[in-house]
């Protein structure tokens, strides 16, 4: 098994490093300053700060089985809640960080964990 941290493995950590800190950031301040206004935005936009938290460590120590985990959840994640958030705008007063299926981050939401189940793929058999 190759490193995961080698090759594309080293921008997809830094990526999900990025986005780690940019929901923690986001989450933090939406919850602290506006809880009320639309608390369920809020909520996922923690949830997704703690995904890409425990991907980005589970990449960097080289834990496939978290790493994939944590991919998969927030594939699902985003899957849904783009979903929900456009037939369901009202739901959704505030954006998230998978609100439209990343929409407001450029779409990397959606794509991140496609290409980090990948790297967990490809780097299993070339190693």
């Amino acid at each position: 098994m190759a490193d995961l941290r080698s090759g594309p493995g080293r921008l997809l950590v830094a990526v999900y490093a990025v986005f780690a800190l940019a929901a923690c950031a986001r989450s933090g301040v939406q919850l602290a300053t506006r809880f009320d206004r639309a608390p369920l935005a809020y909520l996922l936009s923690a949830l997704a700060a703690a995904v890409y938290v425990v991907a980005t460590v589970a990449l960097v120590k080289g834990a496939r089985k978290l790493a994939f985990a944590a991919c998969a959840v927030e594939l699902a994640g985003v899957l849904v809640v783009g979903a929900v958030s456009l037939t369901a705008p009202a739901a959704f007063p505030d954006a998230t960080v998978w609100s439209a299926f990343g929409q407001g981050y450029g779409y990397v939401p959606a794509v991140l964990p496609v290409l980090g189940l990948w790297w967990l793929a490809a780097s299993r058999e070339r190693g």
